[in-house]
């Protein structure tokens, strides 16, 4: 099968080339060596210095015995003709640089308009199972920015892993069990015993968000004074459900409203009532992996790389969390999935370790199972950030922040980080309407392209005829190929960024991208009277906005054709 991946076909047939002149090079005598280094092939950050460079000579000089520069003539002297070749020049202490001819180019705007919406997409992930988990907030009151954040990441490594084909499940884990959703029924239960009249010793545990009074306010108009006939325990039971199940509904409408959507919903209630965490207890013990001191059942995690044993049941006969949390990434694994990743708040760091050697000990390959940290936020306002916490009840929640800035510059500046770096999110510059704000200036980059067409509808071009390469080069030159270069790295960059879980650095490609259109189309007149000139730059239009429409839906933002 023809590889579909220009560059890389392109960047194929040099190595292919330079690996031939090397081994002849050797043959006739003029090096020698035993076997050739692994050859790296990159693109130059000077494009003075070609599309490609390779640092071959470099690493075979010592082997060798001569200098670089002599090395890489003598290798230059054996290369044979290649297709996509234009000239080759040694530079600095040995570099070899290529420089291609147009071929290349034109191939690729042939695969970019063949493809269309499909362009980037690869095999690099073929078939593979792949879980992500991310999110996975507590149902005990409305998501914050920092899981807004860890939404579009999440949801943004998804659509990467399934364009390089990838099966991708997205998760949420719903921690419906334990302390926390307790004393979220015991905050609903004081505020609802105050609206009722009584004077309250509210928890000092307690969240004090304005929404328990709410959800207290919706007890009383759905019960009124009914519960205070129940005994405490059995109120705070019946509250708690209510609100559980409240928050829950509001987290699911929240992402849905942010273009997030789950594939499994797990609860860790049901975790505990299908009784796998006692399973996995039992399995732990009997693998002899688990000990018992102060009353209590411990793993042995230091044996794979923890820094210290790990409690699973306490003396008084509590599970803990972290036994769940064994018992449910287990579940994973069980379920068929090549690849658990998880996207954690950066409060969880240290977690990390514990998880890994417990996944270890019960023999799942510790690459398998993959954590990755969205670091904090400060969300901008005067100057200032704003404090978020859920018991003092003084956050900004993800829905606030949607309504002030939208879905689309919500994801881009959320994106454009390393989830590892902290962020400061500006409210003001997320809602310009201008160039400094790169989220409007790539979306208007594709809102140009559509205006354009706009215009050559109404001018009656509604057909560009037959793609003709050659005759395009009678009207184009490097501003036209800069642009095609770009589109050339895209495909790559894409199993690149999803490789190493950097959005990011699709987003600074996508502004990239769209700084060299909007360059171009203040310089080119794109509707002409001559009519092979006009289709030939309508035709680079509508494959630049085939790849902004790409770029821009892998981030899931929008491609707007009018701003």
């Amino acid at each position: 099968m023809k590889e579909q991946i220009v560059a890389r076909r392109v960047k194929q047939s040099l190595l292919e080339s330079l690996k031939e002149a090397a081994l002849t090079a050797r043959a006739k005598a003029a090096l020698q060596f035993d076997s050739l280094p692994e050859i790296s092939l990159e693109v130059p950050k000077d494009k003075n210095h070609g599309n490609f460079a390779a640092n071959l000579a470099m690493v075979l000089a010592k082997t060798v015995k001569l200098a670089p520069r002599e090395t890489a003539k003598r290798i230059l002297a054996h290369l044979q003709p290649n297709a996509y070749l234009e000239k080759v020049e040694i530079a600095g202490p040995g570099f070899i640089n290529f420089y291609l001819n147009q071929q290349w180019l034109m191939e690729t705007l042939t695969a970019v308009l063949e493809q269309k919406e499909n362009y980037g997409n690869n095999a690099e992930l073929m078939g593979q199972k792949i879980q992500l988990e991310f999110v996975s907030a507590n149902p005990v009151g409305p998501m914050n920015v920092v899981n807004a954040r860890a939404a579009a990441f999440g949801d943004c490594l998804g659509n990467l892993f399934a364009a390089c084909g990838g099966v991708v499940s997205r998760e949420y884990y719903i921690n419906d069990y334990g302390v926390q959703i307790e004393t979220l029924g015991r905050s609903i239960e004081a505020r609802y015993r105050e609206l009722l009249g009584e004077t309250i010793v509210f928890p000092e545990d307690g969240y004090q968000g304005e929404y328990i009074k709410e959800l207290a306010q919706q007890a009383v108009a759905e019960y009124g004074t009914q519960l205070l006939q129940n005994s405490p325990e059995e109120r705070i039971l019946q509250l708690r459900e209510l609100g559980y199940r409240q928050m829950l509904a509001e987290q699911k409408k929240d992402l849905a409203a942010y273009g997030v959507e789950y594939d499994v919903w797990y609860s860790e209630r049901g975790l505990h009532e299908s009784g796998q965490v006692a399973k996995i207890l039992e399995d732990l013990i009997a693998a002899e992996l688990t000990y018992e001191a102060d009353g209590a059942i411990w793993l042995q995690t230091t044996k794979y790389g923890d820094d210290k044993n790990r409690v699973l049941k306490t003396s008084d006969g509590r599970t803990t969390y972290f036994l769940a949390d064994i018992a449910y990434h287990l579940h994973k694994f069980e379920r068929g999935f090549d690849l658990a990743i998880d996207i954690w708040g950066p409060d969880h760091h240290g977690y990390i370790p514990r998880m890994k050697a417990a996944l270890v000990a019960m023999g799942i390959v510790r690459e398998r199972f993959e954590v990755l940290i969205a670091q904090q936020i400060n969300l901008l306002k005067e100057g200032q950030p704003f404090k978020m916490s859920k018991r003092r009840g003084e956050f900004i929640t993800m829905a606030d922040l949607l309504q002030e800035v939208g879905n689309d510059a919500a994801r881009w500046f959320f994106l454009m980080r390393s989830p590892e770096s902290h962020l400061d999110f500006d409210l003001a510059l997320a809602k310009a309407t201008t160039a400094e704000n790169p989220v409007f200036y790539v979306q208007y980059a594709y809102a140009r392209i559509c205006s354009i067409f706009r215009q050559a509808t109404e001018k009656g071009i509604t057909s560009f005829g037959e793609w003709n390469p050659a005759g395009a080069l009678n009207f184009w030159d490097d501003l036209e190929f800069e642009l095609l270069e770009k589109a050339a790295h895209f495909p790559e960059l894409i199993m690149d960024v999803a490789k190493k879980r950097e959005p990011h650095r699709l987003t600074n490609y996508l502004l990239e991208l769209a700084t060299l259109f909007h360059s171009y189309y203040n310089k080119r007149r794109f509707i002409s009277d001559d009519l092979e000139e006009t289709r030939s730059r309508l035709i680079m239009a509508q494959g630049l906005g085939f790849l902004l429409q790409k770029g821009l839906s892998l981030l899931g933002v929008s491609s707007p054709q009018q701003m």
